[in-house]
């Protein structure tokens, strides 16, 4: 009998890499309990329905999505990211070229977003408990590979 598969956050490896800088957004960053979500934009598919009533299909080669990292504010990450969303902001030629990677090696799963623009300045609070700051990035292609998993 094959052992049931346990999900953790310690085992996701996450990363940035861009112009400015490139360090981990995985286990080990101050992630918040939120983690990162990754959520797809485009419709894969467009359907027509002809006057007659057949469907006509339109393969759409959108890729793209949103990428948000929540970390804990008392986590380094966020003065890296930044420090790097500053020097991205000089100019064109340092923005929308990060790529951010994610991989749940327990369940096989990896994920790589390319082409990635910061979409804002996070939201700050500064309240009784600390807060979660959400780093919310463009991304222009998003490929995901779910994984079987690993059987022990």
């Amino acid at each position: 009998m094959a052992a049931p598969m346990t999900y953790s956050f310690l085992d996701v490896n996450a990363a940035i890499v861009g112009p400015g800088g490139g360090f981990n957004l995985g286990s080990g960053s101050g992630a918040a309990e939120e983690g990162i979500s990754v959520e797809p934009t485009g419709e894969i598919d467009a359907m027509l329905i002809g006057a007659d009533g057949t469907p006509m299909h339109s393969l759409r080669a959108d890729k793209s999505g949103k990428v948000t990292v929540r970390l804990l504010k008392t986590s380094p990450m966020n003065a890296l990211l930044s420090t790097m969303l500053a020097f991205q902001r000089t100019g064109g030629a340092t923005h929308g070229q990060n790529t951010i990677s994610i991989a749940q090696r327990v369940s096989g799963d990896a994920i790589t977003c390319q082409l990635c623009a910061f979409a804002r300045v996070p939201n700050l609070a500064y309240a009784k408990d600390g807060d979660v700051i959400s780093w919310e990035f463009n991304a222009g292609i998003i490929d995901i590979a779910l994984g079987a998993g690993v059987q022990a």
